[in-house]
């Protein structure tokens, strides 16, 4: 795989990335879901992550800026990689997988460094793009998450220690489509750690 063909992967799912959470900020309002097709288990269920994985965060006020930052270095370096790897001719299996961890980043990046200063809230309202009255500053955007797939809900059962007889959700994370690229090019390194690194 070229440089151009890498960078075009990464294009194309920042545009797919892009596309679907401007769709969901000027439709939807926070904590607003509709069922895909009428499925239970498939979902559009608009949230906002103020932080990293799981809507952890890093506490204090500085606590959003340097995690943003942290991201911009960190796509730095993965991009050094990809360039690196093409021009060493290494597998396309690392190609592949280093340009959607890249596109993932950037996607999450974009949202975290501009959605504070072009989108109003969207708290019981749809946001407006760019809006005169931002809900946030430079470097402290929220990342949008829709995509929900509560494929089981329900009680444990009771013999289970520690957790049994409590309700439980299978799978009840909240995500989008650059997180979709990072997994699936972490996915990648691992089941095909040899063929990816094998030069």
């Amino acid at each position: 795989m070229s440089l151009k063909k890498a960078y075009i992967l990464v294009f194309l799912v920042l545009i797919i990335d892009q596309v679907s959470k401007i769709y969901i900020k000027t439709h939807f309002f926070i904590g607003e879901s509709i069922k895909v097709m009428g499925l239970d288990w498939f979902q559009i269920h608009f949230i906002e992550n103020e932080g990293m994985a799981w809507g952890a965060v890093i506490p204090g006020e500085y606590g959003k800026l340097f995690l943003t930052l942290f991201r911009i270095v960190a796509v730095g370096g993965i991009g050094w990689w990809l360039w690196d790897s093409v021009r060493k001719n290494a597998s396309n299996y690392l190609k592949v997988a280093i340009a959607l961890i890249l596109a993932g980043a950037v996607g999450n990046i974009i949202d975290s460094v501009f959605y504070g200063v072009i989108f109003n809230d969207s708290y019981h309202q749809v946001a407006t793009l760019f809006s005169d009255e931002p809900y946030g500053r430079w470097f402290h955007g929220e990342v949008v998450d829709m995509l929900y797939f509560p494929i089981w809900e329900g009680n444990l059962p009771s013999w289970l220690p520690v957790w049994g007889g409590k309700p439980f959700s299978f799978f009840n994370a909240i995500f989008n489509v650059a997180d979709v690229a990072i997994s699936t090019g972490v996915g990648i390194l691992i089941v095909f750690n040899k063929k990816a690194f094998g030069k």
